[in-house]
């Protein structure tokens, strides 16, 4: 009888399984063939869910920082004076012109004098008749001539006249109009031939000498500064100056909760004009801060921004903090312990609380 292959082929598969069977080796699907071995899938999974989360970090110190408080604004004269008439009167001459320079005293109107120099002139004669009359009468009362009265009478009309007189010469004193301050005139002044009131405007003058920087500073940072407080001021027209606060106003604005500050500069060539917009930088107090990138910033569930670090036991704890400033390689923030391992990679994959397998890196923060 012929035999075929394929009864061959089957003998020996049969044989093969029945040798393999006999050695008791054999392998479960899904089971690791060796201690070593790669566990199943389920195991894996189980594992990475019970370990802790991956994060680097990077401990970070404080430094000193001297923040730079911005105030914007424009200059202003010292001294601002409307020089007004304190008679009425034709203004007969001007001798002074807008622009020119000035000193305390100089004269900047003259009004035309009127009647006013005849009443001095009458005023005068009547104290003279007065202390005539008054003299005879003492001596007269010193022979026992007169009463004591009319003495007492006489010397009331005598003080009346002389008071008179001063009233006279006062009015007519009040013709000449005098620089009650040294400064620039300004435009524009009266014109000859004006008549003036009394309390008519003959000259405005302007004391730039010292001059102010005027700024207005919100009520967060009004308690950061000083009387006496060093300040730079830049000008818009080039030019800058230093100066020193001294004025910091007690209430704000009601309008638009801002506080008015004043920096007073020399400004003995008058260079600096007034009405030109200005910005100046207050040099704060030195703190403590922390310098750190941008990135490293998130948000918490309330939406307050800050930091993610790595407290004890490996705990992830979020510090607010407020940004002072910031420059080309960092910001600067506020609100952190001196020092903080902060969390510069998987800060946004992390909670409150969850415990982090912390990483030290190098990279990340910007000190």
């Amino acid at each position: 009888m012929k035999i075929r292959f394929s009864h061959v082929l089957a003998v020996g598969i049969v044989a093969g399984v029945a040798g393999w069977m006999w050695t008791g080796t054999f392998m479960a699907g899904g089971m690791a063939d060796s201690p070593d071995g790669t566990p199943p899938p389920a195991q894996r999974a189980q594992e990475a869910a019970e370990k802790p989360f991956r994060v680097a970090v990077r401990e970070i110190m404080s430094q000193p920082r001297r923040s730079i408080l911005v105030i914007r604004g424009r200059t202003e004269a010292d001294a601002r004076v409307e020089v007004r008439a304190e008679t009425g009167g034709r203004v007969a001459e001007r001798p002074v012109r807008e622009g020119q320079r000035i000193a305390r005293g100089d004269v900047l109107c003259v009004l035309d004098k009127g009647a006013r120099e005849a009443k001095v002139l009458e005023a005068k004669a009547q104290l003279a008749q007065a202390e005539l009359d008054y003299t005879a009468a003492t001596q007269l009362n010193e022979k026992g001539f007169t009463a004591q009265t009319r003495v007492a009478a006489l010397k009331a009309a005598m003080d009346a006249a002389t008071a008179r007189l001063e009233e006279e010469q006062l009015e007519l004193s009040r013709t000449v109009i005098k620089a009650p301050i040294s400064g620039v005139i300004e435009s524009p002044m009266v014109s000859t031939g004006t008549v003036l009131a009394v309390g008519g405007v003959c000259a405005t003058i302007i004391d730039a000498d010292p001059v102010l920087a005027i700024g207005q500073v919100s009520e967060r940072d009004v308690g950061k500064l000083e009387l006496g407080q060093d300040a730079e001021v830049e000008l818009v027209t080039g030019g800058s100056a230093t100066g020193k606060i001294r004025y910091i106003a007690p209430a704000a604005d009601p309008a638009t909760r801002t506080f008015r500050v004043e920096i007073v500069m020399e400004n003995k060539d008058g260079s600096i004009l007034d009405g030109i917009t200005a910005t100046a930088r207050v040099p704060l107090k030195e703190e403590r801060a922390h310098k750190l990138s941008s990135g490293v910033l998130t948000l918490n569930d309330a939406g307050t921004l800050g930091v993610r670090a790595v407290g004890e036991n490996n705990r992830v704890v979020f510090h607010p903090v407020a940004v002072l400033g910031g420059d080309t390689d960092g910001l600067w923030v506020s609100g952190l312990p001196d020092t903080v391992r902060l969390i510069v990679t998987g800060q946004d994959y992390v909670t409150d609380g969850q415990t982090v397998e912390p990483v030290t890196t190098m990279a990340g923060a910007a000190q």
